[in-house]
């Protein structure tokens, strides 16, 4: 399934530092989004240790299990012989997925429960979440776990996507993320 690789504008295998940044940010966003809803619901522990860790088993499985199987199987980064893409799940998704054509990779962004808008949900929900919880009962710890992870989702939009991911992809000219983020 070598394809070749010469006209390739971009990283055929990201650095090690670009993964590291990438998965970084991802985890420390949800990590952090997940402590938030947990302290957010002090009140109430049991439901707070409920809703963070259903936060973070449905944030960690669609970015580290679902778009291995769902969205990686057609991305062109699963076609090109040694490549590794910014994420790295292209090559867990060659272990557990089998190659998907093409075309399918545009599914990522059609429909109300595609990827992509599980992918935003995941990073916008403790934000959502913890807001009435600041509002209903303010502290700063509290504070400071909204002010970090909204900086996080911040950084990814502005830093990572642009600059450490999607600005270097062999593959941003099919891709509808960089699209709509107008990185084309």
């Amino acid at each position: 399934m070598a394809h070749d690789t010469s006209s390739l504008k971009g990283y055929k295998r990201y650095p090690l530092t670009n993964i590291a940044v990438y998965n970084g940010v991802t985890l420390a966003h949800y990590g952090l989004g997940g402590a938030g809803i947990i302290v957010g619901d002090a009140r109430w522990p049991l439901l707070g240790w409920v809703a963070g860790l259903v936060y973070l088993v449905f944030a960690l499985a669609q970015m580290y299990v679902v778009m291995p199987l769902v969205v990686c199987p057609s991305c062109a980064y699963r076609r090109i012989e040694g490549a590794r893409c910014v994420s790295a799940m292209n090559l867990v998704s060659a272990r557990i997925a089998p190659v998907a054509p093409p075309e399918d990779f545009a599914l990522r962004a059609r429909g109300a429960l595609c990827h992509n808008n599980l992918y935003m949900a995941s990073l916008i929900a403790p934000l959502v979440i913890i807001v009435p919880a600041l509002v209903i009962a303010f502290s700063w710890p509290l504070l400071a776990i909204f002010l970090a992870v909204a900086a996080l989702f911040a950084v990814r939009l502005f830093v990572v996507f642009p600059r450490v991911a999607c600005g270097h992809c062999a593959t941003k000219g099919r891709c509808p993320n960089a699209k709509a983020m107008g990185i084309v």
